[in-house]
């Protein structure tokens, strides 16, 4: 769609730079091309060559004016607007766009790389708490836009099974009681208990590290505790994940890399770095000369390894097996981030994409596992979706108890993933569940009525039309030559639309490349104002014959735009709301 018209924008600059003898440098965006409210496209490239030739940006983009020919086919016109140039769509254009959007098979990408994506892995010593509603939801829309660009994407989620806080669940295990809570938050109990425990008795500090060396060395009774813990605790977490249609499609355990010898690689491959030393019986890597000043400890002064260690093992491996490898990580992880990388660099390995995210929040303040101080996940979701079958039984009086439920489900987890992922992750947020859930104001709610909405106008007019034509229904539009029905298509809003539409596989190309997310979130956002304004006017159903299948093609083209999106947004599209 749109990348067809970007292309051949494209090629027409690089031409007509051709032919007055310009080059601009290679890079991405190097004929500084974007979306414009003066036309479909603008190029700024005259500002990027006015200091190499010596001339005015307005000079310069006359000279590439003129020099730009006149074999169009998407492209309708090229005006000069003083240093910039500026592109609108045809008509063919925009028949074309409706007629793919009219598709099921729409929007299919064309990248072919393989990606693994990293997110979550939260350790399963409790339940998800509100800080790791932001990892996940992140790393999954991230998965979803990366497969709807084309990718194959594995989403992975690494399991720490031998740091101290597995260790402490076994311990905790061994001294209390799991109950009949979900699998963990009954593991998080014992967890904090543990813990409480050690605060007046330190030799459980000492059992927690026996646990730990014995996990590592590999004795049996030891490695069945803690992986049956570990089942246990991730089956609970995964329940609270698919409550957010989310869902991993590879676990990966740290415990394997070391198993397997690769840690002990990692460990000789730095070694010939030459910047690794012993210190106190701590095997250690000075990374100084790179600005960090803290030494990264590689393995302890018993023998153990460290989580970053192992970390390397698994980065080495997810660059043998993939062409991009990306890591959603908390701001918190920002100085091990860039450790890591460094290592990687110094190991010729390539290293991930990393998408740090600011942390979300609740008025409620700060969140703890180990002190027992947090708000879950499941908690947060429990209420969104109390306060969304309000809001649906306010709307919706006379349905059964049995769709109340259903649908107050699908607003809760969609209003939750819109509003997390709606802020670029490098800016803090707070969930503020009464906006989240506002169907009158720019809300997930907003954006899946509005699909609701072109949901119903389909029904109604495929009615219409099964009375008038008998039982083809909305095959009818089809059988009208699509040239004729866009021709009638001319209001200020239908065009809005459909040219909305058309940009849904840039946005996805974009967001896929830059690793943002928002940025969808926000076409979404677009794409809903959009259909509601062609909505309001633009009468559909009472149209005159010719025009209401007209417009009722549109419909069905903006419904299935946002469905597209909605389901790329992890998102459910709603028929009825």
């Amino acid at each position: 769609m749109f990348l067809d018209f970007l292309g051949e924008v494209e090629g027409l600059l690089h031409a007509a730079l051709g032919s007055c003898g310009y080059k601009v440098e290679e890079g991405a965006n190097n004929l500084g091309l974007e979306l414009s409210p003066h036309s479909d496209l603008a190029s700024s490239v005259a500002f990027r060559l006015a200091p190499v030739l010596k001339k005015s940006p307005a000079a310069i983009a006359r000279e590439i004016h003129q020099a730009i020919g006149s074999d169009f086919s998407y492209v309708q016109k090229v005006e000069l607007s003083g240093p910039y140039l500026n592109f609108f769509m045809s008509e063919k254009f925009l028949k074309s766009v409706l007629e793919q959007a009219l598709a099921d098979n729409a929007w299919t990408g064309r990248m072919k790389e393989r990606v693994i994506v990293e997110h979550t892995s939260a350790n399963p010593d409790g339940p998800l708490h509100v800080g790791h509603i932001r990892n996940s939801v992140i790393g999954d829309t991230l998965v979803r836009i990366l497969r709807r660009a084309g990718c194959t994407v594995d989403a992975q989620y690494y399991v720490n099974d031998m740091g101290r806080q597995e260790a402490m669940v076994v311990v905790g295990c061994d001294h209390f009681q799991l109950d009949g809570s979900k699998p963990d938050h009954a593991v998080a109990k014992v967890y904090i208990a543990a813990n409480r425990l050690m605060e007046s008795n330190p030799e459980i500090k000492d059992e927690a590290d026996g646990v730990i060396q014995r996990y590592e060395a590999g004795d049996g009774e030891t490695v069945a505790k803690i992986e049956s813990a570990i089942k246990f605790a991730i089956g609970g977490i995964e329940q609270t994940l698919h409550r957010m249609n989310i869902r991993h499609d590879s676990y990966h355990w740290e415990s394997r890399f070391v198993r397997k010898g690769d840690v002990s690689e990692i460990l000789a491959l730095l070694e010939k770095t030459g910047l690794t030393e012993y210190e106190e019986g701590a095997f250690q890597l000075d990374l100084t000369e790179f600005g960090f000043e803290k030494k990264m400890v590689l393995k302890r002064a018993n023998g153990t390894s460290l989580y970053i260690t192992r970390d390397l093992a698994y980065h080495r491996w997810k660059s043998l097996n993939s062409d991009r490898s990306v890591d959603v990580l908390g701001a918190d992880h920002k100085l091990v981030s860039g450790q890591l990388r460094t290592a990687l660099r110094l190991l010729g390995v390539r290293e991930p994409e990393v998408v740090i995210f600011e942390f979300v929040s609740l008025p409620t303040g700060s969140m703890s596992t180990r002190k027992g101080k947090f708000i879950s996940a499941d908690e947060l979701l429990d209420e969104v979706e109390k306060q969304a079958y309000e809001e649906v039984k306010v709307r919706r009086p006379g349905e059964s108890e049995k769709f109340l439920k259903v649908v107050a489900a699908q607003v809760a987890a969609g209003a939750v993933r819109y509003d997390v992922v709606k802020v670029s992750p490098d800016k803090a947020t707070t969930f503020d569940w009464k906006q989240a859930l506002d169907f009158e104001k720019l809300s997930a709610p907003f954006i899946q009525y509005s699909h609701a909405r072109a949901c119903s106008i389909l029904r109604k007019g495929e009615d219409s039309l099964k009375a008038e034509a008998g039982s083809e229904g909305l095959n009818a539009p089809a059988q009208t030559e699509l040239k004729d029905l866009t021709e009638l298509l001319r209001g200020e809003n239908e065009i809005a639309l459909i040219k909305k539409i058309a940009q849904f596989d840039l946005v996805i190309d974009r967001a896929a490349r830059d690793l943002k997310p928002h940025q969808l979130a926000t076409y979404a956002r677009e794409l809903a104002e959009s259909f509601n304004l062609f909505y309001r006017y633009s009468p559909v159903l009472d149209a005159e014959p010719k025009l209401r299948l007209a417009r009722l093609a549109l419909a069905k083209a903006a419904r299935n735009a946002l469905r597209t999106t909605l389901d790329t947004l992890g998102i459910d599209a709603l028929e009825t709301m």
